[in-house]
């Protein structure tokens, strides 16, 4: 798992390098991210449920083939499209390595383990993702020919762990009875909430929005406005930034695990506000700190964010409906992370970098301004914050 998802982000650093070497205009870097993002998506909705119908070790494989596939085709791209379409199925394959990687340790691991199970995966999920982005800014700073060297890694690693997967025999207790594959396993399966739970799912899908979207924009667009913010260049320094984000975000969610989810989602918001008022204000100070402030708060933000979303969703479902329902609302993130980097990119084209990053941050600022509150005070919010703190007690 680590390896796979570590080449789906080693790119993000070095989308400057191929801006330069193909004159590319800053919407076809953010086309790039939705491109690899509508891939992870339609792994989602098409493929997600595939380690529930045949062997998680199965799909590890073919998660581990297409990422091989996929990188090949990047390292040989000479023009953008070749490039999107290369990650467009590193994009499914990291759908499909980390659904089937998490069923995976749930079967292997031994009874009464869940929730160590869970702060595993997520760990394990952020290794690999920040490890992508440090990886790839190191080779992009320093080694001869970086938009090749780059992928090295990624296709050596992925290669010996499908070979390893291959040889792995697993015990008859994470061999559990499949269902035969069926054409509606391979349709989209989404739920709505239910009236008395609706405004409550829908507010708090904006956590998985505003964190995608924010994550989105250091991992898309950071490599071509960094020079505004930081006296360093290059692209160890984008990929600092993004590792150091997804680090401290799997730590943070480590030590505020027992907080109410109301007062950690507003938290979340908030801290995200905060983030991209640091951001704004430094696009004309240039200040080293208050970078690194804004990075941090961006990645504490982000982890809150996502904890409590992803704790109040089975709060607000039904055991039947909890599947399709947390479809939803990754649905909901994925376009987060799409949307606003196509609005960015146009507006770069037209107006340069500086208006699209600060148009990015009044829209998070007062999005996050408005949720705040109104998450912090929901009726249903917090009673579902409350049975959840009391089931963990």
């Amino acid at each position: 798992m680590i390896v796979g998802v570590m080449g789906t982000a080693l790119i993000s650093p070095l989308y400057a390098l191929y801006k330069e070497l193909w004159q590319l205009k800053p919407s076809d870097i953010s086309l790039l991210y939705v491109i690899y993002m509508g891939g992870a998506l339609a792994g989602l909705l098409f493929l997600g449920r595939l380690p529930d119908r045949t062997s998680f070790l199965r799909v590890m494989q073919a998660g581990l083939l297409l990422i091989l596939l996929g990188t090949v085709m990047c390292l040989l791209a000479n023009n953008l499209w070749w490039l999107g379409s290369g990650r467009f199925l590193v994009g499914i394959a990291s759908t499909l390595l980390t659904t089937s990687a998490t069923k995976g340790l749930a079967l292997l691991a031994p009874a009464g383990s869940a929730q160590r199970v869970a702060m595993l995966t997520g760990f394990l999920m952020a290794l690999g993702f920040g490890l992508g982005p440090l990886t790839g800014g190191i080779i992009g700073q320093w080694l001869p020919q970086p938009l090749v060297s780059a992928y090295l890694p990624t296709l050596v690693l992925g290669l010996c762990g499908w070979l390893a997967l291959r040889t792995l025999a697993l015990p008859a207790t994470a061999q559990a009875a499949m269902a035969p594959l069926q054409a509606h396993d391979f349709l989209p399966q989404l739920t709505l909430p239910t009236p008395e739970n609706r405004s409550a799912f829908w507010l708090t899908t904006c956590l998985p929005f505003m964190a995608f979207a924010v994550f989105g924009l250091y991992a898309a667009m950071s490599p071509l406005f960094l020079d505004k913010l930081v006296p360093w260049h290059g692209p160890v320094v984008s990929g600092s930034a993004i590792a150091l984000i997804l680090f401290v975000s799997a730590i943070v969610q480590v030590l505020v695990g027992r907080l109410p989810t109301y007062r950690t989602g507003t938290a979340g918001l908030l801290m995200l506000a905060l983030s991209n008022a640091l951001l704004m204000v430094n696009l004309w100070a240039g200040s080293a700190l208050l970078f690194v402030a804004g990075v941090l708060a961006a990645a504490i933000g982000h982890a809150m964010c996502m904890l409590a979303g992803m704790s109040l969703v089975p709060r607000l479902s039904e055991l039947r409906t909890r599947s399709g329902l947390f479809s939803t609302y990754l649905l909901v993130g994925y376009i987060g992370s799409m949307l606003p980097m196509l609005g960015i990119g146009a507006i770069a084209d037209h107006w340069g970098m500086r208006a699209a990053v600060t148009s990015f941050c009044i829209m998070v600022i007062a999005i996050c301004a408005l949720g705040a509150p109104l998450f912090w005070r929901h009726r249903r919010i917090r009673q579902a914050s409350q049975a959840g703190t009391t089931q963990a007690a």
